[in-house]
């Protein structure tokens, strides 16, 4: 047996899923597009579910309802568990009437209803299902209650037989009935006649002169188009059903509205949301950067001293790195063995696993405020916003995601119905720093600025939404477009977030991170390690004869230093310009690499106790943070991008235009600090 879960967006479908299927799931595409497919096993059964996209309606607007319209009409799932949101009746009985005239057996799991009546709307059960004539179990994803309920209906079959009840006037019936007859030997399902009643393309048979004539004669009787006028009736019949199966009692004043009236205020929304993202950058870069950097560099790297707040204790520690170098050496192990591991495995390696605490943190964070309903509350908010610069409160929706990863930030972007801005959100995305670019942020920060260093790093987030609406309001110039969409969101209840959910995601995050570290990161910092300790005559830089400046990796370095010269306050570095070039692979490789090169020149545990690092200052380490969080994404975004866009020409005007805006603007924050020195 086969079923689908089918529902809006924020309907707590995802959690209904997990809550269904436990740990019996896989992941993966489905077929020719990039869209998430999951699938798993109901509890206890044997019973396939399959998770379609969260969608609003069975017509072909986005990628998401063209996957779930065709699954639905090829698949033809022996149940279809349609989750309605009771907070948002109105919008989820629509997708329902659609569903309604498919032929398959349809249950509603009537979802948040106790949210609802604790504001005063009651929603009768029976009522619903009798209107509906289908049948409706009252469940709550979130408290976990009507779930077994909900499976005992789904293992025993009990469904309702859906009879594909009236909801249209008499003439529109008789209408429907004419062309399901005219048309009696294709078999057709109530949804395809009123698909074809609408003059969808994708169900148009033939050229009919007698379909097109009874279509028009009910336009011109209503006034309105075929499609505009289904859409209508539809919301009619949804009216009557509302009106018979919900009532209405004293609404009351809830804890979502008296918060909704501070977070949503024209005055202070946006002053809060830089408050709350300064203490999210506070606690992760601030608070626990002090905490664990050191420390944890200490255990790769050594330490004879733990210094926290300002004040050193004695912590003396061999580290991993010396500890196996030594026992290679000892071992009778040659000096490149040991610096390979010390210095190319270890430290490469150790570099970007440091902030993985505050990746932690910022993840935890995050997670929060997008499970409590205020990220929602935030896109809705900056709509107005948004839609003076030519981009729509959607886009703020892959900008969150893509400060997790630019690669299902720009996924995301497809949720954007309109193609400009939807072109314009991809190419916008990436300059959002995701969390391969914390690492930088944080190093940079921490070493020049200290206690004010998640500020810096706040800064640094503000100075990226001036970017994305600076150069959204070039790129609509240029094309001289002056479309946009409508951005139309559900604003979910306030509720404490789910602890398995939040612990998950935090996991799935952290985990993704922690495997790049060990392959990818892993296998560049060997790369640059060898690049780094080898001359072009391949002869070993033991640091006697010859010095790291006569390396492989220098001469690279040499003939791109010349870009970096003024951002750097007028030094030329090819060690600096490598590893922000190795940023356009994987953005971690920027700290592994630079810590690669320090060790084998000679630095302490510190990077830019190296001389070879130590020209930085303030402002050239915010310029260099600037380049490298702004420049071309790494090579997975790049990817991404070119997926979305469907073509190369306009990826690659993306990179090029993502490059030369980071080097224009890195290099005029270089100027400016040159200047002032």
């Amino acid at each position: 047996m086969k079923c689908a879960l089918v529902g809006n967006q924020n309907s707590g479908k995802t959690t209904m899923f997990n809550l269904l299927t436990g740990l019996n799931q896989t992941v993966g595409n489905w077929p020719g597009v990039t869209i998430e497919r999951k699938e798993g096993t109901i509890k206890g059964s044997d019973i396939t579910l399959v998770d379609l996209p969260g969608i609003y309606s069975l017509s072909p607007y986005t990628a998401e309802e063209e996957v779930s319209r065709k699954f639905v009409l090829e698949e033809k799932p022996d149940l279809i568990i349609n989750i309605i949101d009771a907070t948002s009746i109105e919008r989820s009985l629509y997708l329902t009437t659609q569903l309604l005239e498919l032929n398959a057996k349809v249950v509603i799991a009537l979802n948040m209803a106790d949210i609802m009546q604790a504001r005063g709307v009651f929603i009768d059960v029976d009522k619903l299902s009798k209107l509906l004539h289908t049948t409706v179990v009252k469940v709550s994803a979130l408290k976990k209650t009507g779930i077994d309920a909900l499976i005992k209906t789904i293992e025993s079959g009990e469904v309702m037989e859906n009879n594909h009840q009236p909801i249209y006037p008499l003439s529109i019936e008789e209408c429907l009935s004419s062309i399901g007859e005219h048309y009696a030997d294709h078999s057709l399902s109530r949804f395809e006649l009123v698909k074809i009643f609408e003059r969808d393309e994708a169900f148009r048979i033939m050229d009919d002169d007698f379909v097109e004539k009874r279509i028009a004669e009910k336009e011109a009787e209503f006034g309105m188009d075929a499609e505009q006028l289904i859409a209508s009736l539809r919301y009619d019949f949804i009216a009557e059903i509302k009106k018979g199966a919900v009532e209405v009692k004293k609404p009351k004043v809830t804890l979502t509205d008296k918060i909704d009236g501070v977070v949503l205020n024209r005055f202070l929304a946006i002053p809060i949301f830089i408050l709350i993202m300064g203490l999210v950058y506070f606690l992760s870069v601030g608070v626990i950067g002090q905490l664990t950097s050191d420390l944890l560099d200490g255990f790769f790297n050594g330490m004879e001293e733990f210094t926290i707040f300002g004040k050193a204790y004695p912590l003396s520690f061999i580290g991993v790195g010396p500890y196996f170098a030594s026992l290679i050496l000892n071992s009778g192990g040659s000096s490149w063995a040991a610096s390979l591991v010390k210095d190319g495995v270890v430290s490469g390696v150790g570099a970007v696993i440091n902030f993985v605490p505050q990746l932690f943190v910022m993840f935890i964070c995050l997670s929060l405020l997008e499970t409590s309903g205020y990220m929602s509350r935030i896109a809705f908010f900056l709509d107005r916003v948004f839609k003076k610069f030519g981009l729509s409160g959607k886009s703020l929706i892959p900008f969150i995601v893509g400060s997790g990863c630019s690669v299902p930030g720009i996924m995301t972007a497809r949720t954007v119905e309109n193609e400009d801005e939807r072109k314009m959100t991809i190419l916008l995305t990436p300059f959002i720093p995701c969390s391969a670019k914390l690492p930088i942020i944080a190093l940079f920060a921490g070493s020049f600025f200290g206690q004010y260093a998640w500020l810096v790093t706040l800064s640094l987030y503000l100075l990226a939404v001036l970017v994305i609406l600076f150069s959204a309001v070039l790129i609509k110039k240029v094309r001289k477009s002056s479309s946009d969409s409508s951005f139309i969101s559900e604003l979910p209840e306030y509720h404490a977030p789910s602890f398995r959910y939040v612990s998950r995601d935090v996991w799935d995050r952290t985990s993704a991170f922690l495997k790049r570290a060990g392959t990818e990161i892993l296998i560049a910092s060997v790369i640059v390690w060898m690049l780094t300790s080898f001359t072009w005559d391949w002869k070993y830089i033991d640091g006697s004869n010859l010095t790291v400046e006569s390396s492989l990796i220098a001469g690279i370095g040499n003939a791109f230093s010349w870009a970096f010269y003024p951002m750097l306050g007028g030094h030329f570095s090819w060690a600096a310009a490598v590893s922000a070039l190795q940023g356009l692979i994987a953005k971690e490789q920027v700290i592994s690499s630079m810590d690669v090169i320090a060790g084998i020149s000679g630095g302490g545990k510190d990077i830019f106790a190296s001389p070879i690092f130590s020209f930085f200052d303030g402002w050239s380490a915010y310029a260099y943070m600037v380049f490298n969080l702004f420049s071309a994404p790494c090579v997975a975004a790049i990817g991404a991008m070119r997926a979305e866009f469907g073509s190369r020409k306009m990826t690659l005007k993306a990179i090029l235009y993502q490059i030369s805006f980071a080097w224009v603007l890195s290099t005029l924050i270089g100027l400016i600090g040159w200047g002032v020195r």
